[in-house]
């Protein structure tokens, strides 16, 4: 980040004239990028996981009624990245913001990262990669042992167990609640995502006219809000050190 110190300002600045107190409610909103610095490997990354892969091979109802087996071994594959790798530093700056202020954490990752830090109520938009749900009963929730989910373990009522992720072409059971989250937002600070990824993305739209949005990442972001914006272009970690910094003595 260029000129940390001008770029500290600037958030304060930013803070104080969307007339910002310490006691209003933050809402962040992370993307692929908040774990790509783990070494998640993201969906679009060059030589990732999901390069060898087509979305609708693995990641569809479709594809679970043709092939349930390849989609099992591909999350099995995540799975055992994801029990390799630790949350990053840009994790922590959350959990520790989080013990000190209004904060609640939405994530569109199906990583277990931001808790492993110790951030507490994170939401999931797109489910939890290290829990399996029953198929014929969604409502059975299951936590995953080590890294494997197989053809044969079933529910409680004997149902085929499925991954507890949102598929493309599902509903995303969590959106109520996490529009519920933005009526008393105060500050959007939106971390790692493209924001391409509907109707999770629409969060950002949701949000009160005057509400400031944060947007960190590297990469050149396209919010469509209305409200007072400013793009920190950096990494999770760098850019939450200095939204840490800037919070705690604002």
């Amino acid at each position: 980040m260029r000129n940390r110190d001008q770029t500290t300002e600037r958030v304060h600045q930013f803070l104080k004239s969307a007339q910002f107190t310490t006691s209003d409610h933050i809402i962040i909103f992370s993307g692929a990028g908040m774990s790509a610095e783990s070494g998640i490997s993201t969906f679009r990354e060059k030589g990732g996981l999901w390069e060898e892969y087509a979305i609708e091979e693995v990641a569809t109802p479709e594809a679970w009624a043709r092939d349930p087996q390849k989609v099992l071994n591909f999350y099995n594959m995540r799975r055992k990245q994801l029990l390799e790798v630790e949350p990053n530093e840009g994790h922590y700056a959350i959990a520790e913001l989080q013990r000190e202020f209004n904060l609640q954490v939405i994530t569109q990752n199906v990583d277990d990262l931001h808790e492993r830090a110790g951030a507490e109520d994170v939401l999931h938009l797109h489910g939890e990669l290290r829990k399996a749900r029953s198929t014929a009963h969604p409502d059975q929730v299951y936590p995953i042992e080590g890294w494997e989910l197989n053809w044969g373990d079933h529910c409680d009522f004997g149902s085929q167990l499925r991954p507890h992720v949102v598929w493309f072409g599902e509903m995303v059971p969590a959106m109520d609640e996490a529009i519920a989250y933005l009526e008393d937002c105060a500050l959007m600070i939106v971390i790692g995502s493209s924001l391409q990824v509907y109707p999770a993305a629409s969060l950002v739209q949701m949000i009160k006219s005057t509400c400031p949005v944060i947007v960190i990442d590297p990469q050149s972001v396209q919010t469509y809000g209305t409200g007072p914006l400013l793009h920190l272009e950096s990494g999770a970690s760098e850019g939450m050190n200095l939204i840490q910094s800037v919070l705690k003595s604002f």
